[in-house]
């Protein structure tokens, strides 16, 4: 027999979007503040995990089909890319910097390469963290049945 849930998922559909967006505010704020991509990443895998306690976790699989593996391994390529790339142009191990750049319509754009490790590392926490919690909830119905 399957627990009706109707309010916890009526729900669920609204707050994600909210958790989603501190999220993406948490990972942009720790370029110069406090936060950051694993602070950010924390954050956006409790928005799968809400996910996965409203929802079964079949339904979020078929709507959100991501292979979280593949998405930690990415985060730790780009962390360790970025790292690396430093080297290649006489720099630091892990150095980063400010790449200045014109855009006809927009004008000039500051990107600092700090973006990019920040974003392997909230990669890396969301993948590692959504296959614990997916394979933890997928022993457990195992065990049920």
């Amino acid at each position: 027999m399957k627990i009706n849930d109707v309010i916890l998922q009526a729900i669920t559909k609204l707050v994600v979007f909210m958790i989603i967006t501190f999220a993406v505010f948490l990972f942009l704020m720790g370029v110069d503040n406090p936060g950051g991509g694993f602070v950010g990443g924390l954050v956006l895998a409790a928005a799968f995990v809400l996910l996965v306690l409203a929802f079964d976790i079949e339904t979020i699989e078929k709507g959100v089909p991501l292979d979280f593996k593949k998405i930690a391994a990415l985060g730790a390529f780009l962390v360790v890319g970025t790292g690396t790339a430093a080297l290649f142009f006489d720099m630091d191990f892990l150095e980063m910097t400010l790449i200045e750049f014109d855009v006809p319509i927009l004008g000039t754009i500051h990107f600092e390469t700090v973006l990019l490790f920040e974003a392997g590392v909230a990669l890396a926490v969301v993948g590692v963290v959504m296959t614990i919690i997916l394979s933890i909830g997928k022993d457990v119905d195992q065990w049920k049945h």
